[in-house]
């Protein structure tokens, strides 16, 4: 009866919609965690958890994080008595921004203002990181044709870049 009461709670009470089988799951995992706790003294790995119940990891994994409670991006998680933290500051993203953006099109505008040789070269030099060798053979041209193009393409997507 107890059990019950648990999994009810545990499935009533979730701030995010979850699955049953996913919440039995959780449950599972949860008493075989503090069984295997109690006997080695220590907080079992998902491993562990995983070997004792007979389920793939991936599954221990999904079944703890469906029980978690969301977390609001707003939520503050450090504070100096000045300015407060919050878990947004901490998963900012530095790589997509505007300006990143706005290079890689004006990167892919000038690409596409080469011709079609030009970008196959590129393509498979940069790309598919072949050598200068392999490219030459590949298109039928000359090891040294294949550097001339590749130079003079770089040059021009430099220039359409104002680099």
């Amino acid at each position: 009866m107890i059990a019950g009461e648990l999994r009810r709670f545990l499935r009533d009470h979730s701030a995010v919609r979850v699955s049953r089988s996913m919440r039995d799951t959780a449950y599972r995992v949860l008493q075989a965690k503090e069984k295997l706790t109690a006997e080695t003294g220590r907080e079992p790995d998902v491993e562990q958890i995983a070997r004792t119940l007979g389920i793939p990891r991936q599954e221990v994994v999904f079944a703890l994080e469906a029980i978690t409670d969301p977390v609001s991006l707003y939520d503050p998680i450090y504070s100096d008595g000045g300015e407060t933290a919050t878990v947004m500051d901490q998963i900012g993203d530095n790589r997509n921004t505007d300006e990143h953006w706005l290079e890689q099109i004006a990167l892919e505008d000038a690409v596409r203002r080469l011709d079609e040789r030009e970008k196959r070269i590129l393509a498979l030099r940069f790309y598919d990181g072949r050598t200068q060798m392999e490219v030459a053979k590949t298109v039928g041209i000359s090891q040294a044709q294949v550097s001339r193009l590749e130079k003079n393409a770089i040059r021009r997507i430099k220039k359409e870049l104002g680099n």
